[in-house]
């Protein structure tokens, strides 16, 4: 996907277009599909390996660590949290929110910069 290259020299981490790629990613797996319990394992494997693919694409000097859950969806709603201790300035986080009528998922990406 070679949209996806860029160079090394923008600094801080740009959510926007880790969302744009995680969603494109969920979409692809997902997309047209109902829950089903016996996918969950593969469905969150390549959603979190694809956007992991392209977001190393992009050719920055960061550390990606991508979490994905799928759940069925249900009256209980799904709640999630997270909590970094980081540099503001250079690293970030981005969260997809994705459903239809059948599941959520919840697509957490965090980067930590790399500094040489």
């Amino acid at each position: 996907m070679e949209e996806y290259h860029r160079h090394c020299d923008e600094v801080g981490f740009n959510a926007d277009e880790a969302h744009n790629i995680v969603k494109e990613c969920v979409d692809g797996v997902l997309g047209g599909e109902d829950y089903n319990q016996n996918n969950i394992n593969q469905w969150t494997a390549s959603i979190v390996e694809q956007s992991l693919t392209h977001l190393v694409k992009l050719g920055k000097a960061y550390k990606y660590i991508v979490t994905c859950a799928v759940v069925q969806k249900s009256a209980y709603g799904f709640h999630t949290a997270s909590s970094c201790y980081w540099d503001t300035t250079s690293d970030g986080t981005c969260t997809v929110r994705w459903e239809n009528r059948t599941m959520n998922c919840i697509v957490n990406v965090f980067a930590i910069a790399i500094v040489l």
